[in-house]
């Protein structure tokens, strides 16, 4: 299998990113309490969660773009509130800082630094992950998201775009991800090779398997510095 580059998907592939989720959501709480307490107490932290939920069903132009989604459920809890002026930017700061504050999974860092010495690599990510802010920028030919190509995983479109970045052909970019639709189904019709990284020893029940499937990213970079090898 010849491999010019790497893909990847950032949460839970890289970090898990549940606990950074539910911590920016108590900052944003937090923060209203403190400063717009009516809204707060309209508006608790699951009531929240409902809206921006109902938000998404309601906005299906939007499945692309969280952040968006996010900003319009801040607006529209204000408005229910009487107030039209919402803090948007406000909130939205608070809440991406802490969104961004993950802590990655042991082995992803080492991992990372191996597999760039080999091959570029790219994100794609359908979150609001910024990998600036995490620190990782500098490890990445190419950050794509959802909201900046304007389609989510698994639109083929978006692993096109991250080809079309590396100046590749599909197939010679391997695209690694936590995600058995989202990552290795959607990157699969794209035409690229892929890669099931799969840390909770589950079980693959989505048709066709990965080319390749590890529990790590150590492994991974284990097998990119021998197929690297292999084909030099």
């Amino acid at each position: 299998m010849l491999v010019r580059a790497v893909s990847l998907d950032l949460d839970d592939t890289l970090w898990p990113v549940l606990p950074a989720l539910i911590e920016a959501e108590h900052c944003v709480d937090r923060w209203l309490q403190q400063h717009h307490p009516d809204v707060a107490r309209a508006w608790p932290l699951e009531a929240m969660r409902e809206l921006r939920e109902q938000i998404a069903r309601d906005n299906t132009h939007l499945s692309h773009d969280f952040s968006e989604q996010r900003r319009l459920t801040i607006r529209h809890a204000f408005a229910a509130c009487g107030i039209d002026d919402a803090p948007v930017d406000e909130t939205w700061r608070i809440y991406f800082a802490a969104r961004n504050n993950v802590e990655l999974y042991p082995d992803s860092l080492a991992a990372l630094e191996r597999i760039v010495e080999r091959v570029p690599l790219v994100s794609i990510s359908n979150g609001n992950a910024d990998l600036e802010v995490i620190g990782l920028h500098h490890l990445f030919h190419t950050r794509l998201s959802a909201s900046g190509v304007g389609v989510a995983k698994p639109d083929p479109r978006i692993f096109l775009a991250a080809a079309d970045a590396l100046g590749l052909p599909p197939h010679e970019v391997l695209h690694v991800g936590d995600d058995p639709l989202l990552d290795v189904v959607g990157a699969r019709e794209a035409g690229m090779r892929t890669v099931w990284l799969n840390r909770d020893g589950a079980v693959w029940s989505h048709g066709p398997a990965p080319d390749l499937e590890f529990t790590d990213m150590t492994s991974l970079a284990d097998w990119i510095e021998a197929s690297t090898a292999a084909d030099s």
